[in-house]
């Protein structure tokens, strides 16, 4: 049985569909090789030195940043901004983008959450790093607004890695979405999980209700729907949230069901970074036949006006996030 390779699987993506430059396949072959020293640094978590626990420092976000934060985030910027591919990197943990050199750069834009999950490290659930490309649109050498804040709808590519009880890459170019799993024998990602389809309708509902009291009436009265028994419509929905959003987001994308952040009386324009996570994983979630809203607004219509910009976020099955959207809307 032949044994397809990530950067095998891009480069035929790029023939059929992108102009095959193989800028797109280089790229990616640079976040796989950031992917993998992430995986290994994290599989040593506890026996490794001194990586568990936070720097006693707060990113732009007001969160406490965790020292493998601090290293996924320099392993992914060293070896992406050297590799001829991209002008620019935006990223969770940086303020403010980094800029390459001209002479070095490329026609890519890459945005990134370098470790989603990361508090969850201490207790060994499974973390991820989130990703988004576009292609540089203003002239010249200059990187502008206009490439930093485009449209969700204008991502050439996007994908994420889950670090679970196997290392995992999903990813979209656009045309379905694919999974790869690390082979460790091999030391390489291979096709596991070729055309990923969301069910139209799952049966899970994640979301942390912790934070009910801050919610607003109709986001109640949408939770309480999905408890309630009714055999026809699949209800109850059964509730999963692990707290790390590439994990929820995983498990719902092979299964079916919705993850919602919604905004409420704390966060009142949602918790999410759009750069960093609603807009890639919306991408992914569209292209593999399902939905993300605000609740009022399609995900990849939004043009951000801040790298940091925060969205509320329903992101799942086609028919579970309609559901929603209806719920908000009356």
């Amino acid at each position: 049985m032949k044994q397809t390779t990530v950067v095998q699987h891009v480069q035929e993506q790029e023939k059929k569909f992108l102009g095959a430059t193989g800028e797109l396949a280089s790229l990616m072959n640079e976040i796989l090789a950031g992917a993998k020293i992430i995986s290994l640094e994290l599989n040593k978590a506890g026996i490794g030195g001194d990586i568990l626990g936070a720097t006693g420092t707060r990113n732009v976000h007001g969160e406490a940043v965790q020292k493998l934060d601090d290293l996924a985030n320099s392993t992914f910027l060293s070896i992406i901004s050297k590799s001829g591919t991209v002008c620019a990197i935006t990223s969770e943990e940086m303020e403010n983008p980094v800029i390459v050199p001209p002479e070095q750069a490329g026609k890519y834009i890459f945005m990134m959450d370098p470790l989603d999950g990361s508090s969850n490290i201490d207790v060994n659930v499974s973390t991820g790093t989130i990703f988004s490309i576009y292609r540089k649109k203003s002239p010249g050498d200059k990187v502008t607004d206009q490439d930093l804040l485009q449209k969700g709808a204008d991502q050439v590519a996007a994908g994420y890695v889950v670090y679970g009880s196997s290392t995992m890459l999903v990813y979209s170019s656009g045309h379905g979405v694919h999974g790869f799993t690390l082979d460790p024998s091999l030391g390489d990602f291979i096709l596991s999980h070729p055309d990923i389809r969301i069910p139209e309708q799952g049966n899970i509902y994640s979301v942390n209700e912790g934070n009910t009291e801050n919610w607003g009436d109709k986001q109640k009265k949408f939770i309480s729907y999905l408890k309630e028994k009714d055999r026809a419509s699949g209800r109850p929905y059964k509730a999963r949230y692990i707290g790390s959003f590439v994990s929820d987001f995983h498990r719902n994308l092979l299964k079916g069901g919705i993850f919602m952040y919604p905004s409420d009386a704390k966060n009142p324009s949602g918790k999410l970074r759009f750069e960093f996570e609603a807009g890639p994983m919306a991408f992914i979630v569209e292209n593999a036949g399902g939905r993300a809203s605000t609740g009022s607004e399609r995900i990849l219509d939004i043009t951000p006006t801040d790298i940091h910009q925060c969205v509320p976020l329903y992101i799942g099955s086609r028919f579970d996030v309609e559901a929603a959207e209806e719920f908000l809307r009356n």
